[in-house]
């Protein structure tokens, strides 16, 4: 016996992943959801009669049906798909990757690509929104007479955005080919050129799913004894929890035990009541029994500590077993290193997905785990502090802070998104300015680069020391600097600092602050000098010159203006 072939569609945001399910299966969904973007995974059970009306090239090619339907899978754009995961890798048996025709791959497309790939998931393109290319029309039932039946100047424009996808996957190592054109599956991605608007290209789509999942999956398809699935969603209805969970594998019934893996010990809980998700419709019914691959609803004894994305099977008392298969389904993705960031997600799936790609980035991860952003994460960001700064960060995945935690979270970077890639991106731009910080920081503790106007109004002690005022121009002026003058005449070494009657260990651009230099009368050395600098050695300029991206735009004019004053004397000096 063999069950649905699940079925993901994946994808960028707003490229039309449930329109194309939407005209899959004759509802409207996308237009009922928030802002056109789906809110949550959803599941359709789509039954083998419908496939063949839906799907009349079935007869046209003599193609005999035998799976018994298929299980789709909806993700939301924002999250990663791999909330569908199982031992081995995707809960999905083949995905459907979404991709606007006139936008090519996108962040979150070439994400999806990096975890397809990861997980070895066989799986077809849908080139949706060609009826938005310009001067398409639609001349037959038939996609491939479609597309070579158009104006010469729609097929050019047709040949270069496909085309440039076609590169793009193969900058990815994925060999693509319009799907009439693709002669060994194992070997090239099919692409097949769609409108969920339409309905163009719909039943070639269901053709091939049905045409894969029978002769590549048979195998896979097979129905074990044993009941395996994956928690979807743990949700409140007035005082009752429930899950949403897919079950993959085997029969369940009503009163069995199941065990669902957690990072301890799993979770023993007994089904009290099923519901089983209705054909082609986001309404469920009550079951006393339901055979894989279905998307079920369950109320159990004990929902205590059960987290999203986790597996779960069938338990028969089995539980050395259970632990060491929960072991090797957990451990081999959540894998950690001794030092390095602090990730949150709201599920495994999402947690495994951001640990791929920041693997990908080569990102260390020292801490990761679900659910909101506690006290302990801060505490464990903070000692990184001390040992690394660039690790004293939090990346959270569509999660939030808990209260307690905001008021300890200072001195902590925390970036919160339900985007993986803008996570990343975020991560990495962080990262790169905190390195040229603290790059710039070790190398002004040799020396500073500063600017000022002398301030001859406000000279408040002409010698031992003199003491007047000066306006930050630019740069950074630190006490014990030593100080010259436009004309490269040594000034002396500067003593002290105030700003507005306080000490000060030094002054930044447009401060407005009082100096102190021993050994000089201000109405000799100055009285014809207009702007001080601090002095640097042609050692220290050099370093500054070799590392002036870590220097802002003010720091490198005044390091030329330093060089021009210098240059009088030696001609090496140069920036």
């Amino acid at each position: 016996m063999i069950r649905q072939p699940i079925i993901t569609i994946c994808g960028h945001v707003d490229h039309g992943k449930t329109s194309i399910l939407d005209k899959i299966r004759g509802s409207s969904v996308a237009s009922k959801e928030a802002g056109g973007i789906t809110q949550r995974i959803s599941f359709t059970l789509f039954p083998a009669d419908h496939i063949k009306k839906k799907c009349y090239l079935l007869d046209k090619y003599n193609i005999a049906l035998q799976i018994p339907g298929f299980l789709f899978i909806d993700t939301p754009g924002h999250q990663a798909f791999t909330n569908l995961r199982k031992r081995g890798g995707s809960l999905a048996d083949i995905a459907i990757l979404v991709i606007d025709i006139n936008d090519g791959i996108m962040p979150q497309t070439a994400e999806v690509l990096q975890i397809l790939k990861q997980n070895k998931t066989p799986f077809i393109v849908a080139l949706n929104k060609v009826d938005s290319i310009s001067g398409w029309r639609k001349v037959s039932e038939d996609m491939r007479e479609n597309i070579e039946g158009q104006a010469a100047h729609t097929t050019q424009d047709f040949q270069e955005k496909f085309y440039k996808i076609v590169s793009a996957l193969d900058a990815h190592k994925f060999k693509s080919d319009l799907f009439y054109e693709v002669k060994d599956f194992t070997s090239k991605i099919a692409l097949v050129p769609c409108s969920a608007k339409t309905g163009e290209g719909i039943p070639e789509l269901m053709m091939i799913l049905c045409g894969l999942s029978q002769k590549f999956l048979s195998e896979q398809l097979s129905l074990g004894e044993k009941a395996k699935g994956v928690i979807f969603e743990i949700k409140k209805e007035k005082t009752q929890n429930y899950i949403e969970a897919i079950l993959y594998d085997g029969k369940l019934k009503q009163g069995d035990e199941i065990a669902i893996a957690s990072f301890s010990s799993p979770i023993i809980s007994k089904i009290r009541a099923m519901e089983e998700i209705c054909p082609l419709c986001e309404k469920f019914e009550n079951k006393k029994e339901v055979s894989a691959a279905t998307g079920i609803r369950i109320q159990l004894s004990d929902t205590k500590n059960i987290l999203p994305g986790m597996p779960f099977h069938i338990y028969k008392g089995d539980m050395g077993e259970i632990e060491k298969e929960f072991k090797k389904e957990i451990g081999q993705s959540i894998q950690t290193d001794e030092e390095g960031i602090i990730i949150k997600a709201d599920s495994l799936g999402s947690l495994e997905a951001l640990m791929i790609l920041l693997k990908q980035s080569n990102v260390n991860v020292m801490k990761a785990g679900i659910g909101n952003i506690n006290k302990s994460d801060i505490t464990s960001a903070k000692a990184n502090i001390e040992t690394n700064p660039l690790y004293s960060v939090i990346l959270g995945f569509n999660v939030e802070i808990d209260e307690d935690a905001k008021e300890i979270a200072h001195s902590v970077k925390i970036f919160s998104d339900e985007v993986v890639y803008k996570l990343i991106e975020n991560l990495s731009k962080w990262q790169e300015e905190k390195r040229k910080s603290i790059e710039k920081e070790k190398m002004m503790g040799l020396a500073s680069i500063s600017k000022s106007e002398i301030l001859k109004q406000y000279v408040f002690r002409n010698s031992s020391p003199a003491i007047f005022g000066v306006k930050m121009i630019g740069g950074k002026l630190k006490a014990g600097a030593r100080i010259i003058d436009e004309n490269n005449i040594e000034i002396g070494k500067l003593k002290a600092i105030q700003s507005e009657n306080k000490g000060v260990e030094e002054a930044t651009s447009g401060m407005e602050v009082a100096v102190s230099i021993p050994g000089i009368a201000f109405d000799r050395q100055l009285k014809n000098s207009s702007f001080l600098y601090t002095d640097i050695s042609e050692r220290q300029f050099r370093e500054f010159k070799k590392n002036k991206d870590l220097l802002n735009s003010d720091e490198i004019r005044i390091l030329q203006e330093i060089a021009e004053i210098k240059r009088k004397i030696n001609s090496v000096w140069g920036v």
